[in-house]
Order: C-alpha cells, then structure tokens, then sequence
C-alpha cells in the first residue's frame, strides 16, 4: 500500500480508549469516527451504553475544522472528493498497522463524516474489517479496489437514518441506498422525524446489532 503521499495521519495521543493498554489483549476492537466539525469525545460517550465484549478506541480526524475536526473538506454536501477519504481511511489503517498488538476483529461505528469513512474503510480493508455501523451517512461515489471483495464477503452493516435529516442531500442516500445491497449484509432503520443526529430508539437497535456481532 504505498500511498504516503496521500495518507492523512491519526493523532495517536489524541485517541480516547475503553481500557487500558494491558486489557486490549486478545479482545475485538470498535472504532468510533464523528462527525464534520466534532471530536474524539463527542460519540466517546456512548461507550457506556454499548456491549463490554470489545475495547473501544474513538479517533480524532486529521482536518481542523472551525472549533472541531473532519475527515474530509465538504464541497458539494454528500459528495465528496474521494481522493480526500482515501487519504483519512489510508490513515486510519496505518494506525491500526502500528497497534502493539492486532485485535481479534475490528467493527467500525461512524456518524455522518465518519458514516462514509466506516463505509470507506471496509472498501480499502474488505478482509481486515468485520463490520460497519453507518449513522446518517454515506457511500462515495466512485470505485475502490476492494469493491469486488466486499461484494463476495457481503460484511454486515448497519445503516440508520432519519427522515428529517436535513444535513445529507437525497442524491446521497439514493445512491447509498443502491450501493449497500450489494456490498454488504444490510441492515437498514428509518427513523420517523428523527434529524441529524442518534435517538434513544437507534441507540437501542445499535447495541442489538453489536450483540448479535459479538456473540458470533
């Protein structure tokens, strides 16, 4: 994978994780990617609420932007330069790659920005991530090489969103509506009047779909 030229790096002390160094051994791994303008702390706080079975590592994205950061800039909303998500996925991955010790499975959970960065990740790393849990984001337009792979392994994702969401265009989740399907195991929620954000009811269908991940 030489891309060096184009890998935005992570933050390795700005990471937040569940548990200490010595208790990551031997357990799966979640990683958390908020959203534009956000931080590492903001979906840290759900980490009460989710299952004990994996440690949890919540990544800060490279971008300043304004009094937070992104993964990518926003041009045209929900259609992004992909070359600018390659950038942050490739980033994510040389992190995983420089871990003392590699998890047993690695799931990714991402709001908006870091919806289509979870989506991302699996399209570079077909093989290497488990699952995906895509909040009121999107997929990409283009192709990725590991496009292909993802069409045979077909990982589960779970894809959520509301109907008053007023932040991601049509345009982009029409398109994430035909692309997920066949790339993967999909479970889809719609939430009535819910906006941009996470309600208690897709907390709860959240924590259901990483049960049923971890006791597989």
């Amino acid at each position: 994978m030489d891309n060096s030229d184009r890998i935005e790096p992570i933050d390795v002390d700005a990471v937040l994780w569940s548990a200490g160094e010595r208790d990551r051994s031997g357990r799966p791994l979640l990683l958390i990617l908020h959203g534009f303008g956000s931080h590492e702390g903001d979906l840290f706080s759900l980490a009460p609420h989710l299952p004990l079975e994996p440690v949890i590592a919540s990544l800060r994205a490279p971008l300043a932007a304004g009094q937070g950061w992104a993964w990518f800039p926003i041009t045209e909303p929900g259609n992004p330069v992909a070359e600018t998500l390659d950038a942050a996925a490739l980033g994510v991955l040389q992190w995983l790659d420089a871990l003392p010790e590699q998890p047993t499975s690695i799931g990714v959970l991402g709001f908006s920005q870091g919806g289509a960065m979870a989506l991302q990740l699996m399209r570079h790393a077909p093989d290497r991530i488990a699952f995906a849990v895509q909040l009121s984001g999107f997929v990409v337009p283009g192709s990725v090489d590991g496009d292909t792979r993802l069409s045979e392994l077909r990982p589960p994702v779970f894809w959520g969103r509301g109907t008053a969401d007023a932040v991601i265009p049509p345009e982009a989740v029409a398109r994430t509506q035909h692309w997920l399907p066949g790339h993967s195991t999909l479970t889809e929620r719609i939430y009535e009047g819910m906006p941009h954000s996470v309600s208690q009811a897709e907390l709860d269908d959240i924590v259901r779909f990483l049960r049923k991940r971890y006791a597989a």
